[in-house]
Order: C-alpha cells, then sequence, then structure tokens
C-alpha cells in the first residue's frame, strides 16, 4: 500500500507539468471486453514500453487469466525479466541508472490510465514528433519538452510538427495544430492508432482489473435495490396507515 501511494504521489509534479496545455485530446474509444485488443496492448507494451515502465502492481499470472493467455506463452512472449508466473512486473533497468539517462526514474505505469485519463494517453503517445534540440531527437505536443524518447517510432515513423502562421502583435507566430507523419513507419497511420488504442486499452485495465466485474455486480445491487424499495415502501405505507 505505500509503494501504492507512493506511485500516485510520484506522478503528481509530472501530472501539473503536461495539464496546462490546450491540446485538444482525441477520443479514446477503448474495449475492456475485448480480449484481442488487450492481448495486442499487452504484447506491445512488454514489448516497446516494459523495458524502461515497469507494471509492477500486477502479477504476470493475474494479467494471463484476465487476458486468456495461457501461462506458458505468456512465460515464453511475454515475461522478459525470467521471474516466475506468480511474480509481479516490474522491469529489469537499475533505478540509478534509469536516473541518470533520463533526468528521473520512468514511472510505473499501472495507474497511469486512472492518474491521466485515456484520452490523454491515446493521444499522448501519436503525437510525438521530430525536434533536434531534445535529447533524444522528439518533442510532444500533448506534453512538451518531454523526457523520454518516442519508442513507437518503428511503428509510426518519423513524423514533423505541422504549424499556422498567425499575426499577433503585428508579429508572425507559428502555431502548432498536429503532426505529419513521414511515411516510413511499419504501419499505416490507421493502423498504428489501432495499436496504440489496444496499448491504451491495456492500459486502463491495468489500473483497475475489477472494472468489468464491478459493473456486473453493480447492476445486480442496483436491481436488488430496485426490489427492496418496493418492499420498503409498502411497509412504510403499512405503518403510516395506523398513525393516520
Amino acid at each position: 500500500m505505500k509503494k501504492l501511494i507512493i506511485a500516485v504521489f510520484a506522478f503528481l509534479p509530472a501530472l501539473a507539468m503536461a495539464a496546462g496545455g490546450s491540446v485538444h485530446l482525441d477520443k479514446a474509444d477503448y474495449d475492456l471486453s475485448d480480449k484481442a485488443s488487450l492481448q495486442n496492448g499487452a504484447k506491445l507494451f512488454m514489448n516497446y514500453c516494459s523495458g524502461c515502465h515497469s507494471t509492477q502492481y500486477q502479477r504476470y499470472n493475474r494479467v494471463a487469466e484476465d487476458l486468456g493467455i495461457p501461462e506458458d506463452i505468456m512465460q515464453a512472449n511475454l515475461n522478459f525479466t525470467g521471474v516466475g508466473i506468480g511474480e509481479l512486473m516490474e522491469n529489469a533497468i537499475p533505478e540509478k541508472d534509469a536516473a541518470s539517462w533520463f533526468g528521473a526514474p520512468p514511472p510505473d505505469l499501472t495507474l497511469v490510465a486512472r492518474v491521466r485519463g485515456a484520452d490523454w494517453l491515446y493521444t499522448y503517445l501519436r503525437s510525438f514528433y521530430k525536434d533536434d534540440s531534445r535529447p533524444f531527437g522528439v518533442n510532444n505536443l500533448v506534453f512538451p519538452s518531454v523526457g523520454m524518447p518516442h519508442v513507437l517510432e518503428p511503428l509510426q515513423g518519423s513524423a514533423n510538427l505541422k504549424t499556422v502562421m498567425h499575426t499577433v502583435d503585428g508579429r508572425e507566430v507559428a502555431t502548432p495544430v498536429g503532426i505529419e507523419t513521414e511515411g516510413n513507419g511499419e504501419l499505416t497511420t490507421e493502423e498504428y492508432d489501432n495499436a496504440v488504442l489496444d496499448i491504451v486499452n491495456f492500459l486502463v485495465y491495468s489500473g483497475e482489473p475489477i472494472q468489468l466485474e464491478r459493473q456486473r455486480m453493480g447492476y445486480w445491487v442496483l436491481g436488488f435495490l430496485a426490489i427492496f424499495f418496493v418492499f420498503a415502501y409498502m411497509l412504510k405505507k403499512e405503518y403510516w396507515r395506523d398513525v393516520h
């Protein structure tokens, strides 16, 4: 529980830095009941993100069970640290080295969808563009001066910032309006958007694995309350009939 609280507060400074922008956030139409999307999201996350970021409040066997992935496949293809199937999903990068390379240790992403929001994640992962002034050669529209490389660039391809010129106080000012890929990625724009949506879907699941079960239980609870209300109302009428 202490680690969980620390992880939440660790996100707050970064959240404050990124929350002040006025970039429009695209809607992430994720579907937690889509097992194929969740499985692909887990695969993409583990192959492209887990080298630096962990989801250390999840266990491999729980994820395998929830997503319908056989444990042997999970171990062979999605567990790169060599730990047991029942262990937590931590990354292998030493925290000290990560802080040296990136300026700060990459945050755990178990709760990132709950902290940032699915729309923020979906837009963020599709908003990297080339910027030679940055240490990793990229910047981000949603999170300016981002301190991480664009790890999904092989899939999306290189992207350039699109701007429009406006006159402000008599001066021409370039305003960012989006990005435009160079078409040299492994995926088309539509395919890349779908891949990012799968990653977001997985991270939304990671933040609350029991969400679908909680929603199903909610219908039963509301049904019970509705029936209980009828009996409670009839009982109240019976009591007050004698009073009057």
